[in-house]
């Protein structure tokens, strides 16, 4: 619901993933990319204090492809705390279904 996530193309079993959609809130979208760009220019300068899971998604993929997932994690955190009504719990491990 906010165009951050990549469009399917798929058919036929073979899973084809595009850009990101752009549907959806464009405030708020722009919102969590310029508020992950920020993030992510602070982990560069001191990757000491970052989150080992950013530091590796970096390592990984392009600074961009990193800064719209980072967003689009954040705002699946955001709809799961407001859909529980539930408060933010910094370093939570979510349970996982049995």
């Amino acid at each position: 619901w906010l165009g951050l996530t990549p469009r399917q193309h798929s058919s036929g079993g073979k899973e084809r993933l595009g850009r990101i959609s752009k549907m959806g809130d464009k405030y708020l979208r722009t919102l969590l990319v310029v508020g992950m760009t920020s993030l992510i220019k602070g982990v560069k300068r001191k990757p000491e204090t970052a989150d080992p899971r950013l530091v590796a998604l970096l390592a990984r993929k392009p600074v961009r492809v990193a800064t719209v997932a980072m967003a689009n994690h954040t705002a699946r955190v955001a709809w799961a705390i407001m859909a529980r009504g539930e408060t933010y719990r910094a370093g939570h491990q979510p349970r996982l279904a049995a």
